[in-house]
C-alpha cells in the first residue's frame, strides 16, 4: 500500500502577521552572542585555549600546534603521570584490540559490560564502600547525584561550602532543593546553619577534600561529627585527592587514618563515616570519567533515578580498563605519590626563598598569587612565549576578582632541570612585570594567606608528614647542616644514591657475564 505524502501545516496568516508586529524586527541572535563575548573581553575573564599536545614518551613535555614547538607543561591535572604509565597503556591497547572503540550504548542498553563491573568493584574497594557507580565525568557524577537526591528527598536542604566546584553548584541548582551556603571550611558557621534547621528535614552537606584553586583541605572529620549530630548525610568530593593521599591513594579521608588503612582496618575510620564519596578517573589516574561510592542502597538509588547516568553512553571499554589498571597500580605503589609530594615541596621552598607569593596550603597545589586578571594573563603568555613553559592563568569566575593567580602542579616527572627552569622564569617575569611579591602583600597587611603571619605555619604544614614519606631522619640531618633548599638537597641525594646503586648493579652484571 503506497505511503501517503506527509501533509505540511499551513501558516495561520493571523499568527504570521502578529510575528512581525511590536518592534517589527526579529531577535538579534548574533548581536546577543557578541555582547556576551564583549563582556568577557572587557572584564578580562575571556578564556583562551592553548593547543597543548602532551607527549607520552617525553612527559611532562608537549608540543604546540607545530610539532617542533616543545613546551614543558606545569599545570596539568595528570598529577602522577598515569596518562603515560606503561601498564595502563598496555591494558588499554589490549582491551581496544579485543573489544573495539566504543561501548555501544547506555548501561541499560548494551553498554553494561565486564569493564564497568570490574571498574566499579575496584572503586568500591578503594574507598572501602559497598558499591560504586561510574559516570562519564565527575562533573556529571556530582551534578546527577545532587540533583537526584535533592529533588527526590522531601523538603531537602543542601548545605554547600562557599568554594565548592561548579559541578556541585549546578547539581544543587538542578535539584530545586533549598541551598544554604556556609563559609569556606568554617565548621562553626556550618553548625549554626544546621542548628537552625528542623532535625527531621533531610540535609546533605556538600564539600571537597582538596579545593583545587587554593589547595586548602576540608575539615572532613569535623563535618562528619556535625552531620551525625544534626541528622545530615555527607557528600565529599575527593576529585583532586584520589590517587594522591592515603596509603592506597583513596584520598584525604583515607589519609586522616593512615595507619589504620595501611593495616587494612577501614571500619570506624573517617572514610567509613562519609556517606557519599565522589572522585575522578581523569586527574591522578590519568584517564577520563567520574564516580560515586557509598552504600548499595545509595548507589542503586542514583543508578535507578539519575538521568545523567541513565541516558549517557557508557565509557569506552579501553578507558574503563585503563582506569581500573591505574587504580589498582596506585593502590599497591606509593612511589609516585611520594615523589610528587617531594617535588611540590621543592618548588614551594624555591619560590618562597625568592619572595614569590605562594598561597599557603598543605596540599600538592601551588597557587601563585598575581591579584590582577590582565597581569595574570600576561605572565602566563610570557612563560609560554619566552620560556616555553605552560602555566594557565586562573581568573574570574574560577576565582574571585582580585585573586587571580597562576596554578602550578608538579608531578613525578618534574625533575630538577624543569624545576630550576620554572623558578628562574617566574623570577624573571615577576621582575619584568613588577608583580607584587610576598613582602609587598605583607606590607599591605596580607591577603588570602599571603604575607599573613597568623596561622601561616599551620596552613603550610603538608598533609603528608615526613614519617609517612619516609624522610624524617634525612630531613633532620639536612636541616642540621642548613635550613635552606632541604627538599631539593634530599632529592639530589636520593638521585645520587639511585645512580650509585644502578652503577653497582651494572658492575655485578658485567662481572657475572665475564665469569
Amino acid at each position: 500500500m503506497p505511503v501517503k505524502p506527509q501533509q505540511h501545516a499551513t501558516v495561520n496568516p493571523a499568527i504570521a502577521t502578529h510575528a512581525h508586529d511590536g518592534n517589527g524586527t526579529k531577535f538579534d541572535y548574533h548581536g546577543f552572542y557578541n555582547t556576551e563575548l564583549d563582556k568577557k573581553h572587557k572584564d578580562k575573564s575571556y578564556r583562551y585555549f592553548n593547543n597543548i599536545n602532551r607527549l607520552a614518551k617525553e612527559f611532562p613535555r608537549a608540543h604546540m600546534a607545530n610539532k617542533e614547538e616543545k613546551v614543558t607543561v606545569w599545570c596539568a591535572n595528570d598529577y602522577l603521570g598515569m596518562g603515560r604509565n606503561p601498564h595502563v597503556l598496555k591494558t588499554m591497547h589490549d582491551t581496544l584490540d579485543e573489544y573495539g572503540a566504543g561501548a555501544g550504548g547506555t548501561r541499560n542498553i548494551s553498554g553494561h559490560n565486564r569493564h564497568a563491573v570490574e571498574l566499579e568493584q575496584s572503586i568500591a574497594k578503594l574507598h572501602a564502600k559497598e558499591g560504586a557507580l561510574v559516570f562519564s565525568s565527575c562533573y556529571v557524577a556530582n551534578d546527577a547525584t545532587l540533583a537526584t537526591l535533592g529533588s527526590k528527598m522531601p523538603d531537602c536542604v543542601i548545605l554547600s561550602d562557599s568554594l565548592n566546584h561548579a559541578s556541585m553548584i549546578q547539581g544543587i541548582r538542578h535539584s530545586g532543593a533549598r541551598k544554604v551556603i556556609f563559609k569556606h571550611n568554617d565548621v562553626q558557621d556550618l553548625e549554626e546553619k544546621l542548628a537552625a534547621l528542623p532535625l527531621h528535614v533531610p540535609k546533605i552537606i556538600a564539600f571537597e577534600s582538596v579545593y583545587s584553586m587554593c589547595g586548602s583541605i576540608g575539615p572532613i572529620e569535623e563535618i562528619c561529627d556535625l552531620a551525625e549530630k544534626y541528622g545530615a548525610i555527607t557528600f565529599l568530593d575527593e576529585v583532586h585527592a584520589v590517587g594522591m593521599y592515603g596509603p592506597h591513594g583513596a584520598g584525604v579521608a583515607e589519609h586522616l587514618d593512615f595507619e589504620a588503612h595501611a593495616a587494612g582496618r577501614p571500619r570506624g575510620t573517617v572514610v567509613d563515616r562519609v556517606d557519599i564519596i565522589t572522585g575522578t578517573l581523569g586527574k591522578a589516574y590519568g584517564c577520563v570519567g567520574g564516580y560515586i561510592a557509598g552504600s548499595n542502597e545509595l548507589v542503586d538509588t542514583v543508578r535507578s533515578l539519575a538521568p545523567g547516568f541513565i541516558f549517557t553512553t557508557t565509557l569506552p571499554p579501553a578507558v574503563m580498563a585503563g582506569a581500573r589498571a591505574a587504580i589498582d597500580y596506585q593502590m599497591s605503589y606509593n612511589g609516585d605519590r611520594r615523589l610528587q609530594q617531594l617535588h611540590t615541596r621543592a618548588v614551594k621552598e624555591a619560590l618562597n626563598e625568592r619572595d614569590i607569593p605562594v598561597i599557603p596550603n598543605p596540599s600538592h597545589i601551588i597557587p601563585i598569587l598575581v591579584g590582577n586578571a590582565a597581569l595574570a594573563k600576561q605572565a602566563s603568555d610570557k612563560l609560554l612565549q619566552d620560556h616555553q613553559i605552560y602555566v594557565q592563568s586562573i581568573n574570574y569566575p574560577t576565582v574571585p576578582v582580585g585573586q587571580e593567580r597562576l596554578r602550578v602542579t608538579p608531578t613525578p616527572g618534574h625533575t630538577k632541570e624543569y624545576r630550576d627552569h620554572l623558578v628562574s622564569a617566574i623570577e624573571s617575569i615577576w621582575k619584568e612585570l613588577g608583580i607584587k611579591r610576598t613582602s609587598d602583600w605583607a606590607a599591605e597587611g596580607g591577603f588570602i594567606g599571603v604575607g599573613e603571619l597568623a596561622g601561616s605555619a599551620e596552613a603550610e604544614t603538608p598533609l603528608w608528614t615526613d614519617d609517612q614519606l619516609g624522610i624524617a631522619d634525612a630531613v633532620r640531618e639536612l636541616r642540621a647542616v642548613s635550613p635552606t633548599r632541604v627538599t631539593d638537597r634530599l632529592l639530589e641525594r636520593e638521585a645520587k644514591e639511585r645512580e650509585e646503586a644502578t652503577s653497582a648493579a651494572a658492575t655485578v652484571t658485567t662481572a657475572a657475564a665475564a665469569a
